[in-house]
């Protein structure tokens, strides 16, 4: 076998899905400031839990995607899932621009959650298999922060596109642009890594099971069975939960309170903006410093962030807010999905990675609703006060239940 493990090794390679996994993120933040506004502008949409159920789509269909993802690239390997993924993402910034009701806006989050989940996790895998055991939480940084800096500039540039030319259909047009380079991109220049997943079980002296793990099994250890597994994959949940939430009602809320909307963006832009900068330093220093204290550290911070958007007032309180949050969050991300590379044999790995994608991005659907529920209930400043009391007791849990997993 000719493949070799290592950053160094396959800095092409790895580069190259770093680009992807950019192209990725920027499909999903082309609506991080737009679409909950275009709810109300464009199609009268008042109720919140209404006007939040294109995350809630977009939430359940993701979620289903990285099972999908995770279990069939261990059986087809990983190139054909990427291609497939960009394949549901070409249609997704045509479908907003032309779309005559808010069904076709949920439609198209459908589709954009099977390209998210498609794509970004198997590039999360791809880029495990490369780098081998070592320097995963770097590799993971690396990965999130392509992903999460395009969210931002995404982000900020449909605001501002938005602001200059309305909310339609210019903001969109880079959409069609992005998904049409990833999809060539995947397709021919990026290769295919299950190799490097097998190198690594062959000389990881790593104990294989006796027999494959079956999905069910898998499910169950990564989902409940083992104490880590279990830590990581509510911490990731309940992390989307908050960043649904942010997604949903944050534009809304800050709208209402008088910002305009240039101001709106840069908030809605500030948060992934620093999670995915952060990143570049906070998987790396997991590799150091450990995996469990910083998810409990990166849950209370996000908690934190969230509170400031309750008690504090003014666009300068809300960017702190914003800051921290996207601080916590990028503490956390890239270092719960290295703890799941810990603890996974290569053999099952990506349908490890792909159960606990599941849970994460479950998430976003249950913060929609949920948050979107208490606004209507409530109101806006009370469902985001309830989120970050489940972010912080989410690292209470976390603290009392796992274990360490950064290998001795």
């Amino acid at each position: 076998m000719n493949t070799r493990l290592g950053l160094r090794a396959n800095w092409a390679q790895f580069a190259l899905l770093v680009v992807v996994n950019a192209f990725v993120g920027a499909m999903v933040g082309l609506e991080r400031t737009i679409v909950p506004l275009l709810a109300e502008a464009d199609f009268g949409l008042m109720t919140k839990s209404v006007v939040l159920s294109f995350i809630v789509s977009f939430g359940v269909v993701k979620a289903l995607a990285n099972l999908f993802a995770g279990r069939f690239s261990d059986r087809v390997g990983r190139k054909r899932i990427l291609v497939a993924g960009w394949l549901f993402g070409l249609p997704v910034p045509l479908l907003i621009i032309f779309a005559p009701s808010w069904g076709w806006v949920v439609f198209a989050n459908v589709l954009l959650g099977i390209n998210q989940g498609l794509c970004w996790s198997t590039t999360v895998i791809m880029k495990i298999d490369l780098v081998g055991p070592k320097q995963r939480g770097l590799a993971m940084g690396l990965n999130e922060f392509a992903g999460y800096g395009a969210v931002s500039l995404a982000a900020l540039t449909t605001g501002y596109l938005a602001a200059r030319y309305g909310l339609r259909p210019v903001p969109f047009y880079p959409g069609v642009v992005l998904a049409a380079l990833g999809l060539l991109l995947s397709l021919v220049f990026v290769r295919d890594t299950h190799d490097h997943a097998r190198q690594e079980s062959q000389i990881s002296n790593l104990q294989a099971p006796s027999r494959p793990l079956s999905f069910t099994q898998i499910l169950l250890l990564t989902s409940w069975k083992d104490r880590a597994l279990f830590a990581v994959s509510q911490a990731g949940m309940v992390n989307n939960l908050n960043d649904g939430l942010v997604w949903g009602l944050l534009p809304i809320f800050l709208s209402a309170q008088g910002l305009p909307l240039d101001q709106v963006a840069t908030i809605a832009a500030a948060y992934p903006g620093v999670w995915g900068l952060s990143q570049l330093l906070t998987g790396a220093l997991s590799d150091r410093v450990g995996r469990k204290g910083m998810i409990v550290a990166g849950m209370w911070v996000q908690a934190a962030g969230i509170g400031l958007f309750v008690i504090g007032q003014g666009f300068w309180i809300w960017l702190a807010g914003a800051v921290l949050l996207g601080l916590g969050t990028a503490m956390v991300y890239p270092t719960l999905l290295a703890a799941i590379s810990d603890v996974a044999h290569p053999e099952w790995r990506a349908s490890a990675v792909g159960v606990y994608r599941l849970w994460r991005d479950s998430g976003y659907a249950v913060g929609a609703l949920a948050s979107g529920l208490l606004a209507d209930a409530f109101n806006i400043p009370v469902a985001i006060a309830v989120i970050g009391v489940v972010t912080f007791l989410s690292g209470v849990i976390v603290m009392q239940v796992m274990y360490e997993t950064l290998p001795a």
